[in-house]
């Protein structure tokens, strides 16, 4: 496979002889994405083939292994270009995803009939690469639990997808044709984003004829900028997150931005994100814009339950068995907000946050405190989930995978 190195780079798996539009990313740069064959008709979820890719060498004899100049003890949550994407195709609906291929990470082409530009035809999913005590290799953390929901959210949103071995190679192959940008430990994780979208041409509302999976990653620190200390949270009682029979259980690329105007508002006030209410009774609490709630009263544990309004994370699956462990009774269930307010303890799970533990959540004008510290759950929860993750415990329970 041919690496292009110049700076206006298109991938090898665009294709030739249609318009084509260039779509703007903003802090991801300019991203062209696939463009497709123009058509309709209807598309019929089936088993996508398990074989591997099979991956062409790739060039690096242009890289250092210095990781750039990045200052690892003030890395945040935003975006730094790393040298390699990963793209999967599945060229027409009745087909398995062809051989993955590693390429420089760039632009990519869209076309501007597509089914992810035009009806939101798109998933994505989030975990992260760490690099391991030993300094020999990498750990990823349950990829296969990704790879399980971004199959079940293709089944909702009409989208074929790649199959657990194929994502979790993928993963593996854009973690090592990125190793240089690993964080060292304790500063960070490599943060790796699958997107799986509607690339084809369509005009009439129906599936797009074409999908295109691709992964890019970015070193990442501390999802907030209180970095590991508490947050502060404002219960949104105007806008809703999701609806019962909506999408709000799986992790479509349209049930984001929605969340951006509450989200924006409650920073401007000094919040770092808002917690949704249901949107029928408008009582019970389901989960922040990016991440899911746990609250602890007593020797109890509750988080809501997901029944189809609330994304079923993969750390909040993660905690809720280790906080058993831990001796604890762990409820899923619907939390009211007087089971919010009157908890002792609060705090959030997920990916891009880990375990963050909440100092205050406002209610109608009124802020209520929690308990926060070194002698919490939060904490000891998240000292023993970071262990696992970067390989300073043992494993007991076979949740990581490593990359050697």
């Amino acid at each position: 496979m041919a690496v292009l190195s110049s700076a206006r780079r298109v991938l090898p798996w665009a294709c030739n002889g249609q318009a084509l539009a260039r779509v703007s990313g903003g802090a991801l740069g300019t991203v062209r994405a696939l463009c497709g064959r123009s058509g309709g008709g209807s598309l019929l979820q089936s088993r996508w083939r398990s074989s591997l890719p099979q991956l062409d060498p790739v060039d690096r004899s242009d890289e250092d292994s210095s990781g750039g100049d990045i200052d690892w003890d003030n890395l945040g949550f935003g975006l730094t270009p790393t040298d390699y994407m990963y793209v999967m195709r599945c060229p027409q609906a009745d087909g398995g995803f062809a051989r993955g291929e590693l390429s420089r990470y760039g632009n990519v082409e869209l076309s501007p009939s597509s089914g992810v530009l035009n009806y939101g035809q798109g998933l994505f999913e989030g975990l992260k690469a760490y690099r391991r005590a030993d300094g020999a290799g990498y750990m990823l953390f349950r990829p296969e639990e990704n790879a399980r929901r971004m199959q079940a959210g293709a089944e909702r949103m009409c989208m074929p997808a790649p199959s657990v071995e194929q994502f979790v190679h993928a993963v593996k192959q854009t973690v090592l044709a990125n190793t240089r940008w690993v964080p060292p430990q304790g500063k960070g994780a490599l943060y790796i984003r699958p997107l799986l979208i509607g690339s084809g041409a369509i005009l009439g509302l129906a599936p797009a004829p074409e999908y295109t999976f691709m992964i890019y990653a970015s070193p990442v620190g501390t999802y907030f900028k209180e970095g590991m200390s508490a947050i502060h949270l404002l219960v949104e009682e105007e806008f809703h997150r999701a609806m019962p029979g909506g999408t709000g259980g799986v992790k479509t690329i349209t049930n984001y931005a929605p969340v951006l105007k509450a989200q924006m508002d409650a920073k401007s006030k000094g919040f770092a994100d808002v917690l949704y209410l249901d949107s029928v009774h408008k009582r019970y609490v389901e989960e922040a814009s990016s991440c899911n709630l746990f609250v602890l009263k007593g020797e109890t544990v509750a988080t809501p339950a997901t029944a189809g309004t609330i994304l079923p994370g993969i750390t909040r699956r993660s905690i809720i068995e280790l906080a058993r462990d831990c001796g604890y009774q762990v409820e899923e269930r619907l939390v009211s907000v007087d089971d919010l307010i009157g908890a002792d303890e609060v705090f959030c799970t997920g990916t891009a946050v880990g375990v963050t533990p909440v100092s205050t959540v406002t209610y109608q004008g009124t802020r209520y405190e929690f308990r926060t510290g070194e002698d919490t759950l939060s904490r000891k929860l998240y000292n023993t989930l970071t262990s696992i993750q970067m390989g300073l415990a043992e494993d007991k329970k076979g949740w990581t995978v490593a990359i050697d």
